[in-house]
């Protein structure tokens, strides 16, 4: 093995001259490896913080574990077990969560939205609060029930907190009621005053009214239901173990889903973006593996000479062949490394310059994982060890049955 890396570092590291071989063999560590390898990371790291970057967005607005009932849209919260849920060991808050759809007017505005209802506990473990562009998070005052209102909802109806006298009228469908002749008696409304507004993405905005649970109870009839049960773990607790209890206790009347559960199909399809990408390089990498194919066949023709002195040295196929397959893998490994590294620098660079901005003013977000670097490592030494092995082989065992014929 020594003397087959040691004749492969002397074909590749030549000092004597720069030959047109190997300069085809460095032109390919920088064309196929160095920038191949370098574009993997960034564009996987790019991928990993815009994932990051999203799951920061709606872990503000979502709760750690949401309950919801399997069949039809409400709970009864007489039948719900709370006071048992708030037993479990490392859950700080369960919030009680009234969703319904209604009509909004404010002044000469309406506009349809989703009123919220949430209790007490929901204003705890919230993290709204932290993006509020207006007023504060304050769903009940001295004065009465409050509203947080969203931005989109907000720009739609031409809100501002400025104008104190000034309310947000909501209107909800009544259930069970037959034909009339005044559209009005059709509906249940409320007046409610708004306390701030918040912004966190479009979805979220353009749809969202927080009020207070009692206020959205009474609204839609004082039936004391609910549409789901928000629940958020203390810092130290084992996510996976109470998600598991949860389940366990709960009976099958109930839906428990987690942070990724919540928004399932948004997370699948920046993953499968994240790998669809990834696939695309592959075969990039592929197509220009040819290089290095080349190289190697035309560093066989070139050395053909000193084939056969190693042959009359006593060496066999298999170690000729293991030169020219180290050469390659020589060639993989030194693009790797300096294209993970020149991949890195940019990253770094990204993360601490921001040069390019998501929205206009944010840096794009850029993370690096492990799991990425490995299989970036796995992929470019599987595909480099193929364009060594296979090239190496079929010129050696040409080369062994033009030696044959010669004599």
């Amino acid at each position: 093995m020594r003397f087959i890396l040691f004749i492969a570092s002397r074909y590749l590291f030549s000092k004597k001259r720069i030959q047109v071989i190997s300069l085809i063999s460095w032109i390919s560590v920088l064309e196929l490896y160095v920038i191949g390898t370098a574009a993997f990371g960034c564009l996987l790291s790019a991928f990993n913080g815009l994932e990051g970057w999203v799951i920061r967005l709606y872990n503000s607005f979502d709760s750690d574990i949401r309950i919801e009932s399997a069949q039809g849209k409400w709970i009864d919260a007489a039948e719900f077990p709370l006071d048992s849920l708030r037993q479990i060991d490392g859950i700080s808050h369960v919030a009680e969560v009234l969703e319904e759809n209604c009509l909004v007017i404010y002044g000469d505005n309406q506009y349809v939205c989703t009123m919220k209802g949430v209790s007490d506990d929901y204003v705890a473990m919230t993290g709204v609060d932290t993006m509020m562009v207006d007023g504060a998070f304050r769903i009940k005052s001295k004065s009465g029930s409050m509203a947080v209102v969203g931005s989109g909802v907000a720009y739609s109806l031409s809100m501002s907190l400025n104008a104190i006298d000034k309310a947000l009228v909501l209107y909800v469908p009544k259930t069970n009621i037959g034909s009339t002749l005044n559209p009005a008696d059709a509906f249940r409304s409320e007046a409610i005053f708004p306390s701030g507004i918040f912004e966190i993405q479009p979805e979220f905005d353009a749809r969202y009214i927080f009020t207070p649970i009692d206020f959205a109870d009474k609204l839609t009839e004082g039936k004391n239901r609910r549409t789901a049960y928000e629940v958020q773990f203390s810092p130290s607790a084992d996510k996976k173990a109470i998600e598991k209890a949860l389940k366990a206790q709960l009976s099958e009347k109930y839906v428990v889903k987690n942070r990724f559960e919540q928004h399932e199909l948004l997370y699948k399809v920046i993953n499968a973006e994240k790998w669809a990408v990834f696939l695309v390089l592959c075969f990039i990498l592929l197509i220009a593996v040819f290089n290095v194919t080349g190289s190697l066949t035309m560093l066989v023709v070139e050395k053909s000479a000193d084939i056969r002195t190693l042959e009359s040295m006593g060496a066999d196929k298999s170690t000729i062949k293991g030169v020219f397959f180290a050469e390659g893998l020589m060639i993989t490994v030194i693009g790797l490394i300096t294209g993970l590294v020149c991949g890195l620098i940019i990253v770094t660079f990204q993360e601490m310059q921001g040069i390019v901005l998501i929205n206009g003013e944010d840096p794009y977000p850029v993370l690096v994982k492990a799991k990425d670097i490995l299989a970036i490592c796995i992929t470019v030494i599987t595909i480099g060890a193929a364009a060594s092995w296979f090239p190496a082989s079929r010129a050696v065992n040409k080369r062994s049955l033009r030696s044959l014929a010669e004599i």
